[in-house]
């Protein structure tokens, strides 16, 4: 398989999966689309190792094992085929990537293992792996540290991808993707809990006295909606932090990065309003809420 194969390959991946916000979408730079399909390709299958399927836990190790083998040779501009078309289309994707933009990029702060685009897909699967072997979080700071490796390459990887890396946008863009990272688990909490995990801190829940047990009810007690108006609201001020992350970019892509402020910040609207009572209902965003959120991010008027 050539490289011009596997691209669209990876492009079908990532919109074959429904998400909160748009991938390689049309006010992506062109230029950076297929790269940045070939990225999410490579993460979502990672991600679908560790959490879909009837696998035991040590076989979903050894899939995501497996898969950073595969992304060392890729790093490395080898690779090697396995008759799974659509797996060795990431791979092939993935080395052309590699070589056109992690060749010579730095390591970025915070990341030890290996340089630029790299270090950042191997923390990805790092957050993986937690994903099978940690199912509660002790500390607010645990929980921010599994989002330094699951959300924060991803704003990253972006600027890297499209050339706008920096000091400045780094935080930024760390700063929103944690927050919306924070607002999925949030909004997936009945969801998460579920399959048996809680991202919810532990220390959090004892501070206001709540008890899992409401959980196994499916009731959200006035206990945990003071556990989940303190997390919501430290979330808030995480999009606060990263609002001016879109002023780092430059043409269509600033208005990506507002659309993606923008939703995710109305999803954490929607959990507010509904006091985070994610068991009567899922707060989500449907078609009806693109032309807002548009318009605001045309004109930037994030917050009313």
């Amino acid at each position: 398989m050539v490289t011009s194969q596997a691209y669209p390959v990876c492009l079908e991946l990532a919109r074959s999966h429904y998400e909160n916000f748009p991938v390689a979408s049309w006010l992506m730079p062109k230029a950076a689309r297929p790269h940045i399909a070939a990225i999410y390709a490579f993460a979502r299958i990672a991600d679908d190792f560790a959490d879909e399927g009837i696998r035991t836990p040590e076989e979903r190790l050894d899939l995501l094992d497996a898969w950073e083998r595969r992304l060392d040779e890729a790093a490395e501009g080898r690779m090697t085929p396995t008759g799974n078309v659509p797996y060795d289309a990431v791979f092939v994707a993935l080395a052309a990537t590699l070589g056109a933009i992690g060749a010579g990029a730095p390591t970025l702060p915070g990341l030890h293992v290996r340089g630029g685009l790299h270090a950042l897909l191997a923390d990805l699967l790092s957050a993986f792996r937690q994903d099978v072997t940690t199912t509660r979080y002790e500390t607010w700071d645990d929980v921010l540290d599994y989002c330094r490796r699951s959300a924060n390459p991803v704003g990253r990887l972006l600027l890297m991808v499209t050339g706008h890396p920096s000091p400045a946008a780094n935080i930024k863009s760390d700063a929103v993707c944690t927050a919306l990272q924070l607002t999925n688990f949030w909004q997936d909490l009945a969801v998460d809990w579920s399959r048996g995990r809680l991202y919810v801190p532990l220390e959090i829940m004892r501070a206001h006295g709540a008890d899992v047990a409401d959980l196994d009810r499916g009731v959200l007690s006035p206990a945990w909606r003071e556990v989940m108006r303190d997390v919501g609201g430290r979330t808030r001020h995480l999009f606060d932090a990263g609002r001016k992350v879109p002023d780092h970019v430059t043409g269509r892509l600033k208005l990506e990065l507002r659309v993606t402020w923008l939703g995710g910040s109305r999803i954490l609207d929607r959990l507010v309003e509904a006091d985070y009572d994610v068991f009567s209902r899922r707060p989500t965003l449907s078609r009806r809420d693109a032309p807002g959120i548009l318009m605001d991010a045309v004109t930037w008027r994030a917050r009313s």
